[in-house]
């Protein structure tokens, strides 16, 4: 894939939120980006379960509100929300944890606008060791995909987009949202050195080839 890394990188404005659900502390990772096509478009690349597979993961299962959804691999969950063209929300249930998605898009000068937040409960030693990015670099890895895809109305190679992540512009993309992601974090209170070393082992995590 010819990318430039850190250019594509800096194609999402990143956030980084402390929140509350239920009693419980939260944080919230935001991602947003602009596409160069219709709203309408957009939408039916985030929703039709035809197309999600050709810049995310294989979904099955009954995508209306109250039907769960299986990933392929990944999360399962609920929908909650649905109305489209605008929003819907899910739960993201991976791992045994349950987490919440939302996604909205609008019209923007040049196109539409997708941000999409990611509410968890706070895990104090998985947040100290990985930080914000341990969720964002993934989204952020999904919205380039679905950048590629709305370009070419091609699909993504599952095994081409592994084997990027790991080469050298791979490797420059995370590390350049990594650093975003850390300064999300200490922009809502974290402490710098500890954020920035929290980004170098979420770094490592995403880029060590598999052996």
């Amino acid at each position: 894939m010819a990318i430039d890394p850190e250019g594509t990188a800096r194609l999402v404005t990143r956030e980084v939120r402390t929140d509350a659900r239920d009693g419980r502390a939260t944080r919230v990772v935001v991602a947003r980006r602009s596409y160069a096509t219709t709203q309408d478009d957009l939408w039916d690349a985030v929703t039709n379960p035809e197309r999600i597979p050709r810049w995310f993961l294989p979904v099955s299962g009954d995508l209306q509100p109250g039907g769960r959804y299986q990933l392929e691999g990944n999360a399962e969950g609920t929908v909650e929300r649905c109305d489209p063209p605008r929003s819907f929300e899910v739960t993201w249930e991976f791992a045994g944890q349950v987490s919440w998605l939302k996604v909205e898009l609008a019209p923007s000068a040049d196109g539409a606008t997708l941000e999409l937040a990611h509410e968890a409960p706070v895990d104090p030693d998985f947040w100290a060791q990985y930080g914000p990015g341990a969720a964002g670099i993934g989204w952020d890895l999904g919205l380039m995909g679905l950048g590629l895809h709305l370009d070419s109305a091609a699909g993504v190679d599952p095994a081409d987009a592994d084997d990027w992540v790991v080469s050298e512009p791979g490797v420059a993309f995370v590390r350049q949202a990594a650093a975003d992601w850390a300064d999300c974090a200490i922009a809502d209170g974290d402490d710098p050195r500890a954020a920035q070393e929290a980004a170098e082992r979420t770094v490592a995590f995403y880029t060590v080839p598999p052996q």
